[in-house]
């Protein structure tokens, strides 16, 4: 009997035995198709998380047992093994998550709770589902956020700023700045390549402790996508009733060890709404990302960008209001040539300490026979002004290291940066023909030199952001950043007020702080406050250029700010909030003189104040419902300009509430179709500093539909369904008013294949 028994014993046993096996499998992001570190994997007989490619091996699972994948920020999914040994889980980012992952509140990856700043995430969802052909239709949808659509995806920005022209904003690629600072990065976002894009991050408000010059109203990051865990393609082609064609392609892969990803995107403007508004684009994005080990990735990044445009500029009142959108200029242009290189070789040492080193190489430039360049004269049928041609190269480095210590929760972030950018300036005096109407018919070139300078830009900093917790839940977090720019100026003319100023060395330097705290209540839900530091000296151009004595002094800013935010609804919907005052001395404005030309120049003392708002809610799987705004104050403290006093004044070009309201509906019904319209509100703003005119803002519905059906995909997006009138700046100066017309009413209709391959068993 006792060996009956042990033989049955026996045989369940090894039954049991043989019905268990290792599980092994990739975790990918279902949009991105990137692979996914950090994902537990749990099964009744124990867990495991997936590892930097996404790879996972779960021990002892029954072939009829169930797992659980879950991830913060991601749907969790519960599946059946039913015997399979290789498995390739795809998981669907929340559209109301609140606790993303981002990189750019200090430099490395944290959740969004955990950062005392107002910093908000376009998603690839967002990215993918709005189809834009210009970034302000993303950036716009992000709350204290106005990037003022100029046409051709030329832009100006106002984050908790005043609409300008000025370095108050600094764009990113990967944490790296698109152009070198103190040279012009106006319209640097020209230089993105849309087609390669992962996510956008926004920071509102300084983030000079980190990222330093220019980094004050706000720090734009573009997050570039990864290679795939699985060969990916994707092809798509689009077009326009206004004469406009585009095409996007990318195509990625990772092969054991190595990741490689090719995206980029063509597209041109013919016989728009407005005459002489054509442009034409190519930009190509090339990324080899190598994971040498465990603990080491090496990543290599190309960017190209080919681009030139025709410049339009504003009509006066009588022309805008009878909807002669007809450009008073018919020769003006821009051309831009962009080439970039980033290499970053990444390295952690052990469970707490990770250093990066990255180089990079810039080339850069920009051609121009611009509008805002000519000048009246005496003669109504004669102006006067020039073509020009900015260009710079880049030699980059920055190595950083992140250091976590057991004690608190305590961690440390260092950082070194140099950038060395010898930049080139040249200008040709133009003579200008117009005609009876007041329209800018052709030029004559001349041998005429009106600048001709080399300027050495050389920016050296260090930076350092310490975080712990010295309770639980309260987070505390400071940094220190100094900067010094050194300006090596040689005028290869002789000095005068057209020419520019004398040779000259100048340098500025600037110490930039922070401290933040934040206090997690538990059920996100939470608060943070901080303190910052802005600075932004005077740009190369503003400083020396047409100045015979460079008077420009930098300009720094103290920002006060508090926010919160928190889940509801059983997160199905979330909320954050942040109130803002930031005071600056020696902004530099631009003022807008009688022949039309413009200049920079400090003003005194000013005050920005606002608050801003995010809601995102999904009442129900196939609803979503966003909506983000600011309400807000820009004002002059202290300001003189001609003997007249400005104090008191509202800044010109600064609307008082800035909405963007969305509605999306995926019905269950019909799995695949997409339907949304979209409430842009910009409000009133004074046209002057005087504020002797108003401008009453707009209102602006857009609608967009889209059908996914296999690898296909296609839509149909209206933009100014109401077929509007309005313009994107608006300005009075001695000269006249000036009105940029806004895009009547357009529709975009698309068509994109994507294909993936299977999952490998390597």
């Amino acid at each position: 009997m006792h060996r009956i028994s042990f033989f049955i014993c026996l045989t369940l046993c090894s039954f049991s035995t043989f019905a268990q096996e290792a599980l092994q499998g990739r975790v990918i992001d279902a949009q991105t198709r990137e692979a996914l570190p950090g994902v537990s994997i749990r099964s009744a007989g124990g867990g495991c998380l997936s590892d930097r490619q996404g790879k996972f091996s779960l021990e002892a699972v029954n072939t009829s047992d169930s797992i659980r994948i879950s991830i913060i920020g991601y749907a969790p999914l519960q599946m059946a093994v039913n015997g399979e040994k290789n498995m390739t889980i795809y998981l669907e980012p929340l559209p109301t998550r609140l606790n993303e992952v981002i990189v750019s509140a200090g430099r490395d990856k944290q959740y969004r709770t955990g950062a005392p700043v107002a910093i908000s995430t376009i998603s690839t969802q967002m990215l993918r589902e709005t189809k834009a052909t210009s970034l302000d239709q993303l950036l716009n949808k992000v709350s204290g956020v106005y990037m003022v659509d100029l046409g051709n995806e030329q832009h100006t920005m106002a984050i908790r700023q005043p609409i300008g022209y000025r370095s108050l904003f600094l764009y990113l690629e990967d944490g790296i700045p698109i152009r070198t600072t103190g040279d012009f990065n106006h319209n640097a976002l020209i230089e993105i390549n849309m087609a390669a894009l992962k996510t956008i991050e926004v920071i509102r408000g300084p983030a000079s402790s980190l990222y330093g010059s220019e980094a004050v109203g706000g720090a734009v990051n573009f997050i570039t996508a990864s290679p795939t865990l699985l060969p990916t393609g994707k092809i798509q082609a689009e077009m326009s009733d206004q004469g406009y064609k585009r095409t996007d392609f990318t195509l990625s892969t990772t092969t054991g060890k190595l990741g490689l990803l090719l995206g980029g995107y063509y597209a041109d403007q013919r016989n728009g709404y407005i005459d002489h508004s054509d442009f034409r684009k190519l930009a190509l994005t090339a990324k080899a990302q190598y994971n040498i080990s465990d603990r080491s990735t090496w990543t290599n990044t190309v960017s190209y960008v080919d681009y030139k445009t025709d410049q339009t500029g504003g009509v006066d009142s009588a022309n805008f209001y009878s909807r002669n959108y007809k450009s008073f200029h018919t020769f003006s242009y821009r051309l831009v040539k962009a080439f970039r290189v980033r290499s970053t070789f990444g390295h952690r040492w052990n469970g707490s300490n990770h250093t990066s080193f990255t180089a990079f190489y810039r080339n850069n430039e920009i051609g121009q026979n611009p509008f805002y360049a000519i000048k009246t004269t005496s003669d109504p049928l004669k102006a006067r002004g020039e073509i020009n041609s900015d260009q710079f190269n880049s030699y980059g480095l920055l190595v950083q290291h992140k250091k976590e210590f057991g004690w608190k929760k305590t961690s440390l972030i260092a950082g070194l940066s140099m950038d060395y950018s010898p930049a080139d300036y040249f200008a040709q005096y133009i003579g200008v023909d117009r005609n009876a109407e007041g329209y800018f018919t052709g030029f004559t070139p001349t041998d005429s030199v009106l600048t001709d300078y080399r300027a050495g830009l050389l920016n050296t900093a260090a930076y350092v952001q310490a975080e712990m917790s010295p309770v639980d839940r309260l987070k505390l977090v400071a940094a220190l950043r100094y900067d010094r720019m050194d300006y090596n100026f040689d005028n290869h003319l002789l000095p005068s007020a057209f020419t520019g100023s004398p040779d000259e060395r100048n340098h500025f330097k600037a110490w930039s702080p922070k401290a933040g705290v934040t206090y997690d209540f538990g059920r996100d839900r939470g608060l943070y406050a901080n303190y910052s530091v802005g600075f932004a000296p005077p740009n190369i151009s503003e400083l020396y250029r047409g100045v015979k004595v460079p008077v420009l002094k930098p300009a720094t800013y103290n920002n006060y700010e508090a926010g919160g935010w928190f889940a509801f609804a059983g997160n199905k919907g979330y909320v954050d909030v942040s109130v803002y005052r930031m005071d600056g001395v020696n902004e530099i404005v631009s003022v807008r003189l009688a022949d039309n030309s413009s200049e920079n120049r400090n003003a005194g003392k000013t005050r920005h104040s606002g608050v801003e708002g995010n809601l995102r809610y999904a009442p129900v799987k196939s609803l979503l419902f966003r909506i983000g705004g600011t309400v807000a104050r820009h004002e002059f403290i202290e300001y003189e300009d001609k003997g007249k006093q400005y104090g008191g004044n509202r800044m010109n070009g600064a609307p008082n509430l800035i909405t963007n309201t969305e509605l999306t509906y995926k019905p269950a019904y019909l799995k695949g179709l997409r339907l949304g319209v979209e409430w842009q509100h910009i409000g009133k703003y004074f046209m002057d500093p005087a504020n002797t005119e108003e401008y009453g803002g707009y209102e602006l519905f857009n609608a967009r539909a889209g059908y996914a059906f296999g690898g296909f995909e296609c839509w149909v997006n209206c933009r100014n369904v109401g077929n509007v009138m309005y313009a994107t700046t608006a300005e009075k100066t001695a000269f006249g008013k000036s009105y940029r017309p806004g895009p009547i009413r357009t529709f975009n209709v698309g068509l994109a294949y994507t294909f993936t391959c299977k999952q490998s068993k390597n």
